[in-house]
């Protein structure tokens, strides 16, 4: 990978969490804070070797425990600190946060039918809708953005971030949010040419 930038250009590396703990999963996890399985904490080592050369500016993280723990091998290895930006933790589930989705199915039916009819429409009780979470996210990554103007900085955060700064680069329709693939520990790089984003790397995954 050539880390170098071009004059003027903002490079955006997106990173996911590793693998969380075998009991998150299957379950709503959304802001349930969870910790790494050892693989995750595998991933995450594998990612921060990868992202060694890079010229990073900071190192910026959900602050979300697995997001925390994927953030902290890169962030040692370039003798940096994590910090820790609330508006890039996952999609709030409320109430249905910790349940497995059969228990949501017999719970809440009617919520249950609406996500899987229309994931990026629904809204979950006592929680948000996904037009929230891409409002919080989309208007924070353009002020880190703005902040890291011409640099290089990582951000490690969640899956449905990723893909909404993802598809708003790709002029995706929300509706077409889950066909970008973001695995455990997925690196993905945007070059910024002003505010016009390029991609230059989506969903390299390690182990």
């Amino acid at each position: 990978m050539d880390w170098r930038l071009a004059k003027g250009v903002t490079r955006m590396v997106l990173v996911r969490h590793g693998q969380p703990v075998e009991e998150a999963r299957g379950r709503c996890y959304g802001r349930l804070d969870v910790g790494l399985s050892s693989a995750g904490r595998s991933q995450a080592e594998h990612a921060a070797r990868f992202l060694a050369e890079a010229p990073l500016s900071r190192v910026y993280a959900s602050p979300l425990r697995r997001a925390v723990e994927s953030a902290a091998p890169l962030a040692q290895l370039k003798g940096m600190a994590v910090d820790t930006e609330a508006a890039f933790q996952e999609l709030d589930f409320g109430l249905l946060e910790g349940l497995t989705y059969e228990e949501v199915e017999k719970r809440y039916p009617a919520v249950f039918a609406e996500w899987m009819a229309h994931p990026t429409r629904v809204r979950f009780p006592e929680g948000e809708s996904y037009p929230e979470l891409r409002e919080r996210v989309s208007s924070a990554a353009r002020a880190l953005r703005s902040r890291h103007a011409g640099e290089t900085f990582v951000l490690v955060s969640h899956g449905g971030v990723n893909r909404t700064l993802l598809a708003e680069a790709l002029g995706l329709p929300d509706a077409h949010l889950f066909r970008l693939e973001q695995g455990y520990s997925a690196v993905n790089i945007l070059d910024f040419h002003g505010d016009e984003p390029v991609v230059k790397l989506m969903n390299l995954t390690f182990g």
